[in-house]
């Protein structure tokens, strides 16, 4: 029988985009109809999601990226998130807070330089030098600038969370309308959110998307744009330089590699916890997934188990690589894995191991394009609406990615200068041989590694479609959007039964809503080795649609 799905299998010859806001996917499309390429599409729909997707993404967060490049077969990772300023140190923040943690919101929390600007240029640059494909830089704007100006349709979700976040009762970081900026950009004059349908313009960020589009991505860290944001953030006690900004450039990096069933599976390293991903396929693949059944309780405790697992060797080891040592080679090898996963209990749940990262909003975006050539990136505010500062009048809102930097002198993701923190960013690439096969990726902190193990899985060991993959009952073991909890979060399509059995081995299970937006939203484009066929597949938990031509 035919799985009925909330979202259509979208299959094309050409080209394809994902991303988790229509608007972002039609701008992607258009671009690769126009001829332009891959990393150009995603270029195109980021800056669209940057408006139109506010509590998202934004032009003060980070991206990091995997590049496909076939014309060279080989795998690519540009690593655009930004580093703590000059001025952040340890005695200043321990002083500044009484020795408690970095504050997740104001001005303070806008620690790290913004580096998915500079990202997007890095990409676009290698595109025109390696892909066949190319567009003017200034194309890839156009869109983002007319809904900027214009005025966009607010969705759902963007009234959920800005609702949540201004009212102090549902919100213990404390309201967001404390921040003039976030006030004047995102409430009516009112002071009440834009409710689902109604029409939001930001012609500040309008006006910084043209100089962008005009002058290139470095007047955002060299020129007048970063003169602009620092004055504001100097003006309220930020920490943030001039020179932070001067010297900053998004790097390339040798991705990580491991295999799983005959596939190579492509991470980005650290300081990014794709090393998760790697590490809990890396488990798996010792056990016959296949043999369990898929959405069988021993699957769902096998995949928490296992991510228990991960998330300590994550936890002790990912850091900035400039500032620790990380033994990646033996993380990676398939023995250690087989040893670790010795300690797997399969009648009983095991405890927790230490807290690590507790949130993160991000759009996940994917595009193959004619050529073959396809991305898979992730671009962050970190928590919704970030910081919660938007800069002066550049209607930049920045980040707060650097608030999880740790104050403790002794723990691997403590607070230095020039220090990269701790990232949840981790978008994933499977080759079959030199040939791309499967592109992917997904937003929702600690469950980003979790889901894209289900996508795999469900692909790999279970055969299912993409779109089913996608849309199949979820779980999040761990915290996002600020949970103080590590429970077992199953969507409530998951059958009673198997909640029950998960209960009964130890599991901490909350039901949560059938549909539920906290388990991330999950993007992919997989190529049929046979035909060469795009199948595109977006998370109806979004607000996206996959389009090909």
């Amino acid at each position: 029988m035919r799985a009925v799905l909330h979202r259509p299998e979208v299959i094309a010859p050409t080209g394809m985009v994902a991303t988790p806001h229509y608007l972002a996917s039609a701008a992607g499309l258009r671009v690769l109809r126009a001829g332009g390429n891959a990393i150009e599409a995603a270029i195109a729909a980021s800056a669209v999601c940057a408006v139109v997707y506010p509590h998202m993404c934004g032009l003060g967060g980070d991206s990091v990226w995997l590049l496909y490049d076939a014309r060279q077969k080989q795998v690519r990772a540009l690593n655009g998130t930004g580093w703590a300023g000059e001025r952040c140190t340890l005695a200043f923040y321990q002083q500044a807070t009484g020795g408690e943690a970095i504050p997740p919101r104001g001005f303070l929390a806008a620690n790290t330089v913004p580096g998915a600007v500079d990202a997007w240029e890095k990409a676009y640059t290698y595109g025109r030098r390696h892909f066949a494909a190319s567009l003017p830089w200034p194309a890839l704007f156009e869109e983002a600038i007319a809904y900027a100006d214009g005025g966009y349709p607010v969705t759902a979700s963007q009234f959920h969370w800005t609702w949540r976040d201004t009212q102090e009762a549902a919100n213990p970081l404390g309201s967001l309308q404390r921040f003039a900026g976030f006030r004047q950009t995102y409430l009516k004059p009112d002071g009440t959110p834009y409710r689902a349908g109604e029409r939001l313009r930001q012609p500040a960020l309008a006006r910084t998307l043209r100089t962008l589009a005009a002058a290139g991505a470095r007047v955002f860290y060299e020129g007048e744009l970063a003169e602009r944001l620092v004055r504001d953030l100097e003006a309220h006690g930020g920490v943030l330089t001039r020179d932070d900004f001067r010297h900053y450039h998004a790097t390339w990096v040798a991705p990580l590699r491991s295999t799983y069933r005959g596939y190579t599976v492509y991470g980005v390293p650290p300081n990014t916890q794709g090393l998760a991903t790697l590490l809990l396929l890396n488990l798996l693949a010792h056990v016959d997934v296949a043999a369990l059944g898929e959405g069988t309780a021993d699957y769902y405790h096998l995949m928490v188990e296992a991510t228990k697992l991960a998330f300590a060797d994550r936890d002790r080891w990912v850091a900035d690589p400039a500032f620790a040592a990380i033994p990646l080679a033996t993380l990676l090898d398939p023995a250690y894995a087989g040893r670790r996963l010795r300690q797997l209990d399969w009648q009983r749940a095991a405890p927790p191991p230490t807290p690590g990262p507790a949130a993160g909003d991000t759009v996940a975006i994917v595009s193959a394009d004619a050529q073959g050539n396809g991305v898979a990136m992730l671009q962050s505010l970190y928590f919704d609406f970030g910081s919660g500062i938007v800069a002066g009048d550049t209607g930049v809102l920045l980040h707060n990615r650097g608030s999880f930097f740790s104050l403790d002198p002794h723990h691997p993701n403590c607070l230095a200068p020039r220090k990269r923190p701790f990232h949840t960013l981790c978008p994933g690439l499977l080759c079959r041989g030199d040939r791309l096969f499967l592109l992917h990726a997904t937003m929702g902190g600690e469950g980003q590694p979790q889901t894209q193990a289900a996508l795999v899985t469900r692909l790999v060991d279970f055969g299912l479609p993409l779109q089913a993959a996608i849309e199949a009952p979820r779980w999040l073991y761990g915290r996002t959007w600020g949970m103080a909890t590590r429970d077992l979060s199953l969507e409530a399509r998951v059958p009673e039964a198997v909640v029950q059995e998960l209960q009964r081995r130890g599991h901490p299970v909350r039901v949560v809503a059938p549909w539920d937006e906290c388990m991330g939203h999950a993007q992919a484009i997989l190529i049929d080795p046979a035909t060469g066929m795009r199948h595109g597949g977006a998370d109806p938990r979004s607000d996206g649609l996959a389009l090909g031509y």
